[in-house]
This record gives structure tokens, C-alpha cells and sequence, in this order.
């Protein structure tokens, strides 16, 4: 399946990596304002269309998501330590029915599939970005005192 769609505007690298549950950063230079200028230049549009062949969201699903604005929410950092580009992807709460958040939305089976697919969006753009635009190797410097192998 296919969505056809047009990409929304890039998100703007905002967020706080230490503040993810959802994923373990080490190290502090982020490199946002890169990110940022790689997304702007053409990443972000590059990555949504390869995402946008093969996802499962329907048109549907996919203009809630822009509704709600949740495209907008996504992050990307530099991940020193793992020497990749590391990424947060919104979602939709567990409560979305009792907060009536979109009169569109009326399944489990919609939130979790905008869910996923948004997290799918989030390691396309991801790759994307390590693969194509960064030019600068990890700087991580491990522990004198690890084990030889």
C-alpha cells in the first residue's frame, strides 16, 4: 500500500533527548543545527516519500496525524555513543478516546497504526540522515577500563 500524500513541512529539532523515555542518549553535542539543515534540504522530503511507498496509514489516518499536528512533534539528535542518528517520534496517548482529542478518530486499530507508522516515519528519516547527509563520525571515547575481546 501507498499513501498519497504531500510531504508536511519539516519539523523544527526542539526537544531535550535526555527527557525521551523512549530512548537513551549519550553525550551533548547534538548537532541540531545540522539536522535541522539537512532536513530542510531536501532529508525530510527524500525520507517521507520512501516511507510514503510503503506505509500502511491511509489518507485518512494520515490528515489526523497532520491535524493534530504530530508531524511537527518529531526529534532528531546525533547519538554520539551509538554513532547514529537517534530520533523521538510523537504518538497518540492511551487515553486519546477519553481526551476526545479528533472526532476522526474512533478505533484503537487507527491510533496504534498512526503510532506505528509515525515510528516507522521516525527510522526512515533517521537512516535517511545517517546514510545520505551526515559527514561526521562518532567522537565517543570508551572507558580505558573496558575488557579486551
Amino acid at each position: 500500500m501507498s499513501l498519497d500524500a504531500p510531504a508536511p513541512d519539516p519539523p523544527d529539532l526542539e526537544g531535550d533527548p535526555d527527557e525521551y523515555e523512549d530512548v537513551s542518549v549519550e553525550g551533548t553535542d547534538y548537532h541540531r543545527d545540522d539536522l535541522q539543515s539537512f532536513l530542510e534540504d531536501g532529508a525530510w522530503e527524500q525520507a517521507f516519500e520512501s516511507w510514503a511507498e510503503t506505509t500502511n496509514l491511509d489518507r485518512e489516518a494520515f490528515d489526523v496525524a497532520v491535524d493534530l499536528g504530530l508531524f511537527d512533534q518529531f526529534d532528531f539528535f546525533w547519538d554520539d555513543f551509538a554513532d547514529r542518528v537517534g530520533y523521538h517520534a510523537p504518538g497518540l496517548p492511551e487515553n486519546w478516546r477519553e481526551r476526545d482529542i479528533h472526532a476522526d478518530l474512533d478505533s484503537w486499530g487507527t491510533v496504534s497504526g498512526i503510532n506505528a507508522a509515525l515510528a516507522e516515519l521516525g527510522a526512515e528519516v533517521s537512516r535517511v540522515l545517517k546514510d545520505d547527509y551526515v559527514d561526521w563520525e562518532a567522537d565517543y571515547d570508551a572507558p580505558d577500563d573496558l575488557p579486551d575481546f
